[in-house]
């Protein structure tokens, strides 16, 4: 409709520059303009006319404009603009060939209606001005010597957008090319064309059109389209994972969804999907089981009448590593509670718990040590002996007790190790024992009321907060309903410890209630590496006592409790991935953070990974030093075969091994299409935006080989293109004419 009225597209008149071309001077067209308008205005008040004033020189305004119009006209408006030369330019054509270009939509691909509508609209009229060079691309362009179906690639496994146009841009640099024309949907999953990789097509200086294919919607199809779950677990423990559900949210559907383990099932339950709500997250739990790599699938089940299955899984890999992990429980006298909470974990293959009790006042008792010399001295002095440990847990002490030294080692413990502090409520321990005044009192998440009042002997119920019903420590329960009632029933404590006011990031799990107040019982934070925890009570083994003997919640709290404590705390080294899970992607970027024994960067160390396929021999590479982060190790590796692969990196300083670690990640192929396989129009958009392009519909091809003449790569030539002939003008001439009749003989003087 544009070109129409205009006669060129809307691109021309962005890049062109207007102009007069009939050869008279410019000064004169405005002069003759107020010359006429004047005569016209001069004539209007000397003669009588049956109009009202107001009636009149709208008239008169009418009559100015149609004058001032065909003045202009008479001057030739004309618009100079920079066009490809004919025959003397290329044009590159992209098409998708990926494998969601060949989803159906209404009966026909995605691939065959871009094809159709390029082969009948575009490619015969851009052949008669330039040479075309035709592409089909996935991961990479490849050249096609026509878009027959013979003739394309096999559909491909991903949808590489951006690094194939770079291909395509780079390759041609001694081409006179004036345009690229893109042909996708727009399912660009190779997580690179980001704002770094536009700004290098932006310098090439060719312009971009792109042309969408698919739909922006597909109705009635469930995607999983994410699923986060922790890369470790501790053995037997309890496994949280969040999956992102995507649906069109037009009406409500019913599910499941499944974790399976291999061809076991680890947990299912059933999940509903409202309208209007198009993005649903659903939290569901399933144990790691014994020491080994669990090669998970969750999945959602599909619903009547869905198109598109294949995003309906997800799979990820679990490491279940069977390292012990060592928490230090120093306690300041006999209590209930030590019992238990040693009860609670005494079978449990993956924590262990060194426990130190003082008897008098230079006295200890030691339980669960590995050796005769294991604190034997009492409370650690040294770093390296206190960092052995992967949490530790601090009773009802004071804090004079321990020295500045050793006050500074448990802050260190926390900060620079990366371990876990968890203090416990007493008659001497938090505000009564003055740790308000100790050296840690920064990593705690509370601030600590002072006194001996602090220390509150009264019954008092127990509360689960917001947050605690969505973390596994406070999991009795699967189910949240019945996770309720049964934190609801737990038998009332006998003691609590006023504590001060949250720090920002501290998070509340359990409350006590006293009175008409919710105070806060179990409260976490993270600080520096590690993290802080306050359990303000010395009576929780009062739950053991009041249920019946059966009744495991007691224990199952205490040791969903002790592993919280220690199962994200690290060793020396620490491997990680940018990802767990490649799928259709096989650049892995390895990064090892090394610190010393004492938990030092380590700046000079050697570190070399194995990495080892599931099928095939172990490659050996070696970590190069990040140019950013002190301690950190960087390196990439190429995971083009599939399966799962067994990664572990070893790190050295001279001749003394400082530790390794090691992590499971997981290859896949032809996946990665099925998911978000709707059509990215907004991606499309920009990159023809930020390029000087345009974005098209397929119902808008025929004004494609037009447009793209008006560029300024390639080889161009000054063209002027006259405008006084275009439709647009005589239309609103007419128009200006028509309504001054139409007025004329409304108000009766025609």
């Amino acid at each position: 409709m544009f070109e129409l009225l205009f006669k060129f597209p809307l691109s021309a008149y962005e890049k062109g520059e207007f102009l007069f071309a009939g050869g008279w001077p410019v000064w004169l067209l405005p002069l003759l303009a107020a010359l006429c308008w004047a005569g016209i205005a001069w004539h209007a008040r000397r003669v009588r006319s049956r109009l009202a004033v107001p009636a009149l020189w709208v008239v008169v305004a009418l009559q100015c404009l149609s004058v001032a119009l065909v003045l202009a006209l008479l001057w030739q408006p004309a618009l100079a603009v920079q066009s490809l030369k004919n025959r003397e330019n290329a044009v590159a054509v992209l098409v998708d060939t990926s494998r969601s270009m060949s989803l159906g939509e209404g009966g026909v691909s995605r691939l065959a209606q871009a094809t159709g509508a390029l082969a009948d609209r575009v490619l015969p009229a851009l052949r008669e001005k330039f040479s075309v060079r035709l592409y089909g691309f996935s991961a990479e362009p490849e050249r096609l010597e026509s878009l027959a179906a013979e003739s394309l690639p096999a559909p491909g496994g991903s949808t590489g957008v951006g690094e194939s146009l770079l291909s395509v841009l780079r390759e041609s640099t001694a081409v006179p090319l004036g345009a690229v024309l893109v042909v996708s949907d727009g399912s660009d999953n190779t997580e690179r064309f980001g704002r770094d990789m536009l700004a290098e097509i932006r310098q090439y200086n060719v312009p971009v059109h792109t042309i969408g294919v698919g739909r922006e919607r597909i109705e009635g199809d469930v995607e999983l389209s994410e699923v986060t779950v922790a890369p470790k677990s501790l053995p037997r423990s309890r496994v949280s994972a969040q999956l992102t559900l995507r649906h069109d949210g037009q009406e409500e559907r019913r599910t499941r969804i499944t974790v399976r383990d291999g061809s076991s099932v680890l947990a299912s339950q059933p999940v509903t999907l409202r309208a209007g709500e198009p993005v649903r997250r659903e939290w569901i739990d399933f144990g790691a089981g014994e020491s080994g790599v669990r090669n998970l699938t969750f999945t959602v089940e599909p619903v009547a009448g869905e198109e598109i299955e294949g995003n309906n899984a997800r799979r990820r890999v679990l490491d279940v590593p069977r390292r012990r992990r060592r928490i230090l429980y120093a306690e300041g006298e006999p209590r209930w509670q030590y019992k238990f909470m040693r009860r609670a974990v005494h079978k449990d293959a993956s924590v262990q718990l060194v426990t130190l009790l003082r008897t008098s006042a230079n006295k200890f008792y030691r339980q669960g040590v590995d050796t005769p010399e294991e604190l034997a001295d009492g409370f650690p002095d040294e770093v390296d002996e206190l960092f052995s440990y992967d949490a530790l847990i601090l009773g009802s002490f004071e804090a004079a007790f321990f020295t500045p030294k050793q006050q500074v080692g448990i802050r260190d413990f926390v900060s620079r190790r990366g371990g876990t502090l968890m203090m416990l409520a007493g008659p001497n321990g938090l505000g009564a024992g003055g740790w308000q005044l100790s050296e840690i009192v920064d990593t705690l998440p509370t601030a600590l009321e002072p006194g001996e009042t602090s220390f509150v002997r009264e019954k008092a119920g127990v509360e689960l907060t917001p947050r605690g019903r969505d973390s596994l420590i406070c999991r009795l329960d699967p189910d949240p309903a019945r996770n309720a009632e049964l934190w609801a029933e737990m038998p009332q404590l006998a003691d609590f410890q006023r504590l001060g006011d949250l720090k920002p990031a501290a998070v509340t799990l359990l409350g006590v209630r006293h009175g008409r107040d919710l105070l806060p019982l179990l409260v976490r934070q993270p600080y520096g590496r590690g993290r802080t925890v306050i359990f303000a009570t010395g009576g929780s083994w009062r739950w053991r006592m009041g249920l019946p003997s059966d009744d495991v919640r007691h224990d199952t709290f205490w040791r969903q409790l002790l592993r919280s404590l220690v199962a994200n705390t690290e060793g020396t080294v620490r491997l990680t991935s940018d990802r767990s899970n490649y799928a259709d992607e096989s650049r892995v970027a390895l990064r090892a953070e090394v610190r010393s024994k004492d938990y030092e960067h380590a700046n000079n160390a050697q570190v070399t990974a194995v990495v080892t396929p599931q099928e095939g021999p172990p490659l050996s590479i070696d970590l190069r030093p990040s140019a950013s982060e002190p301690g950190v190790y960087e390196a990439e590796v190429d995971a083009d075969q599939l399966g799962v692969y067994r990664v572990e990196a070893t790190a050295r300083l001279g001749e003394e091994r400082l530790g390794a670690d090691t992590l499971h990640l997981r290859r896949e192929g032809g996946v990665a299409e099925f998911f978000h396989p709707e059509r990215n129009a907004s991606l499309l958009a920009r990159l023809a935006d930020r390029t000087g392009g345009r974005y098209w519909e397929l119902d808008e091809l025929d004004a494609l080989p037009g447009d793209i003449r008006f560029s300024e790569a390639g080889i161009t030539a000054r063209e002027v293109l006259d405008l006084w002939d275009m439709p647009a003008l005589f239309l609103l001439l007419l128009l200006l004419r028509a309504a001054e009749w139409l007025l004329r003989k409304r108000w009766g003087v025609v």
